[in-house]
């Protein structure tokens, strides 16, 4: 029983992670209609770059450690959020206009981009946080197992619920979420009262950027670094998950991300770790083929 209560909080972190990746996911999803995986190579970028950048501080500038560590994370958020601009306004956007399926293929070129840059800035090194707020919460006790969390775990589920919250409540109740869902259900109609599309269209993906750089640097503050790898697989599992939740409803779909990121651990704590990875992402395909409802995307 103890061992499942650990499991059970265990899942909080990761289902918060992936909760939040979905949520923005879904936003900029609402704009494009097509399967997009930038999205993970931002956050694997952005806690590529906060590692490069605390090292440079540490080791270049001679900052103490929070110093080096503020450095890191500002300069890894404005480059993600700044490359997710980018590529929005100079590549998406474009291509999207013309033939939205090109999309998806310009989204396996930004995870190659994305990824060889991060790896070629560090020197294909990996790279360490050294272990912080490591105290920990202890929600109970049986015997000689406490069940508990740590300090840095309980911070990171609180920002990922806070930017689901945030970007909840400004989508149901602001002026900028009522022009998201009016060009994410008909572009052409919203264009004729008015919209800038276009521009709706930017901030879309922007709006998922600065969600992406935030969660990749959340992930790497817990866990310590980032995998030149996760670019491409958290892209690939990010699309299949949130679409499992209901991609075209950011909070249905966070939901959605959610219990799979409990599935996700309960495997890792009862089944084995190497068939983890395989095992999801086949029960997600599943699911989506046998719950597909037939219609057409524009």
């Amino acid at each position: 029983m103890a061992y499942l209560l650990q499991q059970l909080l265990n899942a909080l972190p990761i289902a918060a992670l992936y909760a939040c990746l979905a949520f923005g996911y879904s936003i900029a999803f609402g704009v494009t209609r097509r399967a997009d995986i930038t999205y993970g190579a931002l956050f694997a970028f952005a806690g590529q770059i906060c590692l490069l950048f605390t090292d440079i501080g540490w080791n270049a500038f001679t900052l103490v450690f929070p110093a080096a560590l503020g450095f890191g994370l500002t300069v890894g958020f404005s480059y993600t959020v700044f490359a997710g601009w980018t590529f929005a306004r100079h590549v998406m956007r474009p291509l999207h206009r013309g033939s939205p399926n090109a999309v998806i293929v310009a989204s396996l070129a930004v995870v190659l981009l994305l990824s060889e840059t991060a790896r070629l800035a560090l020197d294909t090194r990996t790279l360490w946080l050294p272990p912080m707020g490591n105290q920990r919460f202890i929600f109970a006790e049986f015997d000689d197992f406490s069940v508990s969390l740590t300090v840095m775990q309980c911070v990171h589920i609180g920002v990922m619920l806070a930017i689901i919250a945030a970007g909840q409540l400004l989508l149901a109740m602001s002026r900028a979420g009522r022009l998201w869902q009016a060009v994410s259900q008909d572009p052409a109609a919203a264009r004729l009262c008015g919209v800038d599309a276009d521009l709706v269209f930017v901030l879309s993906l922007v709006a998922a950027s600065v969600t992406a750089a935030a969660a990749g640097l959340s992930a790497t503050a817990v866990y310590g670094t980032m995998d030149f790898g996760a670019g491409m697989m958290f892209g690939l599992k990010v699309v299949l998950i949130a679409a499992a939740g209901g991609i075209s409803v950011p909070l249905r779909s966070a939901l959605g991300a959610a219990a799979v990121g409990l599935a996700e651990t309960l495997w890792s704590g009862y089944g084995a770790m190497a068939w983890r990875d395989a095992v999801i992402i086949s029960a997600l395909v599943a699911v989506l083929v046998f719950s597909r409802r037939e219609r057409v995307i524009p």
